[in-house]
């Protein structure tokens, strides 16, 4: 990961990412450690299939604290905007083809705070909503290159 890449957040998203981090760095860090120790006690490493998953358990979680780690050192807290504006952090219900969903508006890593998926700022509708205000109907270019329109329903911050 590009470690000057700013990484925008909501304060629940960053609080969320912090708190991940601090259960990583510790909790987790332990627990996986004993099995290692554990594994490790049983004899020959070479055909230890518990010592095995947990060096490779141990890797990703190595490797997902020092994600968080970057993350949070460039980190920029967003606000999102007030109830019936659309940007990063808006809980945001649209409707589609007669079908309403919700999403929040954000980056992926907004996602640690919220159950809703998210939609990219920086993807086509994402693109569309982002600035529009609810009760908007916005058109945008889908992938396959068909123009849809969506309608903006609700727009609130993510809380």
């Amino acid at each position: 990961m590009d470690e000057e890449m700013t990484v925008l957040l909501t304060q629940e998203a960053y609080d969320a990412m912090k708190a991940e981090l601090e259960r990583r760095q510790t909790t987790m860090r332990d627990e996986i450690t004993g099995r290692i120790a554990a594994a490790r006690a049983e004899g020959d490493l070479s055909e230890n299939g518990g010592y095995h998953a947990a060096r490779e358990e141990q890797a990703k979680n190595e490797g997902r604290i020092n994600e968080l780690i970057v993350k949070l050192r460039n980190a920029k807290i967003v606000e999102a905007p007030k109830a019936g504006k659309v940007g990063n952090g808006s809980v945001v219900t649209l409707e589609l083809g007669g079908r309403e969903m919700t999403y929040v508006l954000g980056s992926r890593d907004i996602k640690v705070a919220t159950d809703y998926d998210v939609i990219s700022p920086e993807s086509p509708i994402g693109a569309a909503i982002f600035g529009a205000n609810a009760g908007d109907t916005v058109t945008y270019k889908a992938p396959n290159g068909r123009e849809l329109s969506v309608t903006i329903k609700e727009a609130k911050p993510l809380a």
